[in-house]
């Protein structure tokens, strides 16, 4: 399978073969990506898939790509070499005098024209008072599409809400999002409804692990895998290792694991 050499929550979950086959044949044909970076990214890792339909569908979109945007996205500064390779491949590289693309946000190819923005969609301005319940049943009624739209460029409630969709790429697009900060994640480890691989993804992440916030929200929420809890606990300080060992919402091995660690610092 070739490789963009990009990273990301939701593109991980293509790599993983983790998607259903409608889903990974949307994205063949270039339709289910919010911004440029994924389309093409997914159209990538999708061009040898041993499903022979999609694998032509991803061929066929690639043929489609329209020349001089794909040129100046591949000029771009946040382009991988990898990309560049495969493209150059296909014969297809930036010119000289190339001017990169100034709007990654939006997708190369448009192939969802009969699915409204979901950011202008009704309803999913952003949340107010009394609009909050309005604004989070308006945006549960929009398809995956829009919703993953909306977790990719739409506000900071926006993505506080989609973040718990039940939908496993909707949540993974919100920690895709490129407006994504710090202390949202931060948040997101405290937050009681989501899911288990919301915070494997955040544990998986080493750039929002060398915030200690996050790190110490991780280990006290008890959705987070064992895994990562266990190894991530070594990094708490004696005060959080202490409330650990007395918060009876986390797994027994924890606290035993704090217990531990507490006692053997005062040897």
């Amino acid at each position: 399978m070739p490789d963009p050499g990009l990273r990301s929550p939701l593109l991980d979950f293509f790599r993983r073969g983790e998607v259903a086959r409608d889903v990974r044949l949307l994205a063949a044909q270039g339709a289910f990506a919010p911004r440029a970076q994924e389309q093409v990214a997914l159209l990538v890792l999708l061009a040898d898939d041993a499903d022979p339909e999609i694998a032509r569908a991803t061929a066929s979109t690639l043929d489609g790509l329209p020349l001089e945007p794909l040129q100046a996205f591949l000029a771009g500064p946040d382009v991988t070499a990898e990309m560049r390779a495969f493209f150059a491949a296909r014969g297809v590289a930036p010119q000289a005098g190339t001017v990169p693309a100034s709007d990654s946000d939006q997708p190369l190819l448009d192939t969802s024209t009969d699915v409204a923005d979901a950011a202008d969609a009704p309803g999913a301005e952003q949340p107010d008072g009394a609009e909050d319940e309005k604004g989070r049943v308006v945006i549960s009624s929009l398809s995956v599409l829009q919703r993953m739209k909306l977790a990719m460029k739409g506000t900071r409630e926006h993505r506080a809400q989609l973040v718990r969709d039940t939908n496993k790429l909707v949540s993974a697009a919100v920690l895709s999002s490129p407006k994504l900060t710090q202390q949202e994640v931060e948040t997101f480890t405290k937050m009681g409804n989501v899911s288990e691989d919301t915070l494997r993804t955040i544990g998986m992440n080493r750039a929002w692990l060398k915030n200690y916030s996050i790190v110490a929200g991780l280990c006290k929420h008890p959705k987070t895998p064992p895994a990562i809890s266990m190894q991530l606990v070594h990094r708490l300080n004696e005060r959080e290792l202490k409330e650990l060992m007395r918060d009876r919402n986390v797994q027994e091995g924890l606290r035993l694991l704090a217990r531990k660690i507490v006692t053997k610092g005062k040897t």
